[in-house]
């Protein structure tokens, strides 16, 4: 795997490792930094860490890791990622107790895909669908 870090991790992989607990996502993304500047603009997520090959990202009590694609080239799934058809088809990630409304405006000021703007849901919440810059569908959703 080619590294493109420079410098020291936050913390060893196999330390960080042992923290993890749970259901855990992992999103295989083609740059780090711009998957990092839409979570965090856009989503309202909080950068815990990241450089170039991997972040860890949080939103109230969710948290996921990205890794680049160049991280995973001696790893089964690289064949899925490096023919575009396989990054997240078929998978929303909820990100419940958001703002949509502000979300949708954010992503709009961005450029980003909206699937679906900000609408109330027979099912009780209100609801956007994003689309991230590599295509992973992410809805933010509150109570109405």
């Amino acid at each position: 795997m080619a590294r493109r870090r420079t410098g020291t991790p936050w913390m060893t992989a196999s330390a960080f490792g042992r923290t993890l607990e749970g259901f855990g996502v992992n999103l295989l993304v083609r740059d780090i930094d711009i998957s990092v500047a839409f979570a965090t603009r856009v989503l309202g997520a909080v950068a815990v860490y990241h450089d170039a090959d991997f972040a860890v990202l949080r939103h109230s009590a969710a948290q996921w890791l990205l890794h680049a694609d160049h991280t995973y080239e001696d790893n089964p799934l690289h064949g899925f990622v490096t023919d575009g058809e396989g990054r997240g088809a078929g998978v929303e990630l909820r990100l419940y107790d958001s703002n949509p409304d502000a979300a949708e405006a954010s992503a709009r000021a961005g450029g980003y895909i909206v699937l679906a703007g900000a609408t109330d849901k027979p099912h009780g919440l209100r609801e956007t669908y994003l689309l991230d810059p590599d295509g992973y569908c992410w809805v933010l959703s509150r109570p109405v």
